[in-house]
């Protein structure tokens, strides 16, 4: 075990694959988990894996996760080793040959055991971060958890030490192969994640505008 720019490098993070692709700094991971809001929890349940999407919040050397108490996943979680992966794509790659194609995209793989947060403060602090995630300014607008809600929803806390980062951009690997003499056109198309224009609750009344921090989502892409 080692470490390389404050990330843990074990033998699951050591890269293997196209390692040219590939980081273990934490400034990478950052970025990485600051693009967005959504990601991927994997955990064993009974032997089998399951792997859900939830959202997801960073403060410092945590990352927040957040479900159902009734979620089995994350009520397996806090006993076991889990994966959380994150993946942006970007675009693709069409190269000459099908052999050749791939995406462009952002990723990154945390490994741990999560611990679940029970404290009532940090439980609160935590998913005030995953809501400033995903919808800044969202926590203080809104109505905030009751005790009931809180009950009903459990937080996971898993430390951001064992990561990888993988990163993949640029044209198709085939423009100096003999394929490129067939003719044929490669590049790559972008793939970009913007907000929309918010759209009101039909059942909202009349004269209820969205406020000044949803309306400013709009045009811009996550973690702008």
């Amino acid at each position: 075990m080692s470490s390389e720019d404050g990330l843990t490098v074990t033998e699951r993070t050591r890269l293997r694959r196209l390692r040219e692709y590939g980081s273990h700094r934490r400034a990478d991971l950052d970025a990485v988990l600051g693009a967005g809001f959504l990601c991927h929890l994997g955990v064993l349940v009974d032997g089998s894996p399951r792997v859900i999407p939830t959202g997801y919040g960073v403060d410092g050397d945590t990352l927040y996760l957040h479900g159902s108490v009734a979620a089995r996943s994350l009520r397996e979680a806090p006993q076991t080793e889990v994966c959380v992966t994150v993946t942006h794509l970007d675009g693709l790659v069409l190269a000459r040959s099908v052999f050749e194609h791939s995406f462009g995209y952002r990723s990154a793989m945390v490994y741990g055991i999560p611990r679940l947060v029970t404290d009532p403060e940090e439980k609160l602090h935590g998913l005030r971060v995953l809501t400033g995630n995903c919808a800044p300014g969202q926590w203080d607008y809104a109505r905030r958890p009751s005790r009931k809600e809180l009950a009903a929803t459990s937080l996971l806390a898993l430390e951001l030490t064992e990561a990888s980062v993988k990163i993949s951009d640029g044209p198709p690997d085939d423009g100096d192969s003999p394929d490129a003499a067939l003719g044929l056109w490669a590049g790559t198309v972008p793939i970009t994640t913007v907000y929309g224009r918010p759209l009101a609750d039909p059942v909202l009344p009349p004269g209820i505008e969205p406020p000044e921090h949803i309306a400013a989502l709009e045009g811009r892409t996550p973690g702008a």
